[in-house]
Formats: structure tokens, sequence, C-alpha cells
């Protein structure tokens, strides 16, 4: 059974950083992309970042660039989202996933996790 736990998330002013972070169990965490996405209230799930199952690869969103940084630690199962310079309009339920990661057609996932909460206050 895959699972994919987020963790990290909470209350930040605007401006401040936060990091989250997703522990994968139930697959082979190596052979996966991994992805990040947000919900924001009354808004659709929206795509931030992604990293091949390597690390050398990487995608992130307009809206994200520049700001926060996807990496991962396959030796601990685990992808990670740094997020720097934030904003109000980051405020969001963050999800990790599991996927494809194809550098012409973007990330698809396979596995979703339950999501962390990230407030930024103005």
């Amino acid at each position: 059974q895959v699972q994919l736990v987020e963790s990290g998330g909470g209350l930040v002013q605007a401006g401040g950083s936060l990091s989250v972070s997703c522990a994968a169990s139930g697959l082979t965490f190596s052979s996966y992309s991994m992805g990040w996405f947000r919900q924001a209230p009354g808004k659709e799930r929206e795509f931030a970042a992604a990293i091949s199952w390597s690390g050398g690869y990487t995608e992130y969103s307009d809206s994200v660039k520049g700001r926060f940084t996807i990496s991962r630690d396959n030796a601990k199962n685990t992808v990670y989202l740094q997020m720097n310079s934030l904003k109000p309009e980051d405020t969001a339920v963050y999800y990790c996933a599991a996927g494809i990661l194809d550098a012409g057609q973007g990330f698809r996932p396979l596995y979703w996790g339950q999501g962390t909460q990230v407030t930024v206050s103005s």
C-alpha cells in the first residue's frame, strides 16, 4: 500500500520561509518522480513543482519559480519543498504526489498524500 505523508506545514508571516516534507512508503521511491501541488480555498488544485527520480531535473510553476526549491533524498524516501519569500497567496493545502515526469509533457501524478496546510499571514 502506497503511503505519502506530508509534514511541516504551519503558519508563517509574509516574506518568511517554511519547509514541508513528504515521506513515502510502499513503493520503490527512487523509481518515481515526485511532485508538489497546492489547493487554495475555493480553487482547483494546481501544480507547484516536480523532481525527477534522480533529482537531476526539476520543474516549477511560474508562480513559485525562484522562490521554492524541490529536492529529494532517495536514501530517506523523502521529498522536500523549501518555500522562501512566502506570500499570502501561497496559502493552501500542499499535497505530495508520486508519479511520472516527462520533460515535454509535465508531471502526471499517480499517488497522492493527504496534504498539509500552509498559511501565510500578511
